[in-house]
């Protein structure tokens, strides 16, 4: 009985043996992966984060190489418009050297006279335009104004004035279109000229073609609240006449009769422009006015005409020793060493003589 238990038992294990020994189609495969797991080292939710990871990495690097991408081209374009940049302004230097020489070349057919080749070619500046534009509008209505080209010149003048109006040329441009004007025998009326310089260019005009009615305008305006400036500019209209009338006016500003600061500049405009009668007016002036201010600049003015005996009269007559030296300096000036030396041999004061010496 015993021996029979035992043999049942070897059976029993051998057929575990056998059943364990038998490999199904499903086991291997759950063995295979089992396996491919294993020897992966880890398990499939890992794999998956991996590879998440990296496409984040693929597309930040892309994301930077879009961007460098990006930068070159901008760079680039940088490049490019400071090229053209650099090509335009190296190209308006040429243009505006060319027209210097251009301008340079008609100021210089101007100065001598060429006055058809001045205006061809103020007229190429004007068609290139550029800086030298107003310039040479106003250049050319000279030289079509010198040329004998009236109507041109006025018609450059008003093109001048249209297309600049605010030119800094503008001012000189109005002066010579009333010289034109004049000049075509249609003197401008003073008393319609807004500007005051204008004006008196006009009185000046007026002058010369009709003196009768040109006076009242300018007494008027000598008398009037006018600037300073403007008034002596009336005076040296004055003076330009040469009539006696006009003598006689700035004779009476002269003496200070009139507007005490006109004198000086009517004593100088009758020294620079007057005749016999005008010395005789100055010496009349330095006699009788107390002024050293006046007295100095007749001195002077003597000077100017030449007038050695008013000079020397002076020198050895005025009891103001200032005056008696700057008397002797002009003198001097006039290289009267005749005068001076017998000037020295009758004087007694040690300071006039040192003056004279240095004369």
């Amino acid at each position: 009985m015993k021996a029979y238990k035992m043999e049942a038992l070897k059976r029993a294990v051998l057929l575990v043996l056998i059943s364990a020994m038998v490999v199904t189609p499903s086991s291997l495969r759950a063995a295979q992966n089992a396996g491919q797991a294993v020897a992966k080292g880890a398990p499939q939710p890992a794999l998956a984060v991996n590879k998440v990871d990296d496409d984040d990495t693929d597309q930040a690097q892309k994301q930077e190489e879009a961007k460098e991408r990006e930068r070159e081209r901008q760079e680039q374009e940088r490049e490019k418009i400071q090229e053209q940049q650099e090509r335009e302004q190296e190209r308006q230097e040429r243009e505006l050297e060319r027209a210097v020489r251009v301008y340079e070349k008609a100021t210089r057919a101007l100065d001598k006279r060429q006055y058809e080749d001045a205006v061809k070619l103020y007229d190429e500046l004007i068609k290139k335009g550029g800086d030298r534009v107003e310039g040479a509008y106003y250049w050319k209505a000279y030289g079509e104004f010198k040329h004998g080209q009236f109507k041109e010149a006025l018609a450059t003048y008003e093109a001048l004035v249209k297309g600049f109006p605010q030119s800094r040329w503008m001012h000189d441009a109005k002066q010579l279109a009333v010289e034109i004007q004049q000049a075509e025998g249609r003197p401008v009326k003073p008393e319609d000229q807004a500007d005051e310089e204008l004006q008196l260019l006009a009185l000046n005009g007026l002058m010369h073609a009709d003196p009768e009615r040109a006076w009242p305008l300018l007494q008027k305006l000598l008398e009037s609240s006018r600037p300073l400036k403007i008034k002596e500019q009336a005076l040296f209209v004055l003076s330009q006449s040469g009539s006696d009338k006009a003598r006689e006016v700035l004779a009476s500003f002269a003496r200070g009769q009139a507007n005490p600061d006109l004198q000086l500049k009517s004593l100088e405009y009758l020294a620079l422009f007057g005749g016999k009668e005008s010395r005789q007016t100055l010496e009349e002036v330095y006699k009788s006015s107390d002024d050293k201010t006046i007295k100095r600049s007749i001195l002077g003015f003597f000077m100017i005409g030449g007038d050695r005996d008013r000079l020397l009269a002076a020198a050895k007559g005025e009891k103001d020793a200032d005056l008696r030296g700057e008397a002797i300096g002009q003198l001097g000036v006039l290289g009267a060493r005749d005068e001076l030396s017998e000037m020295y041999q009758a004087e007694s004061e040690g300071k006039v003589k040192r003056k004279i010496l240095d004369a």
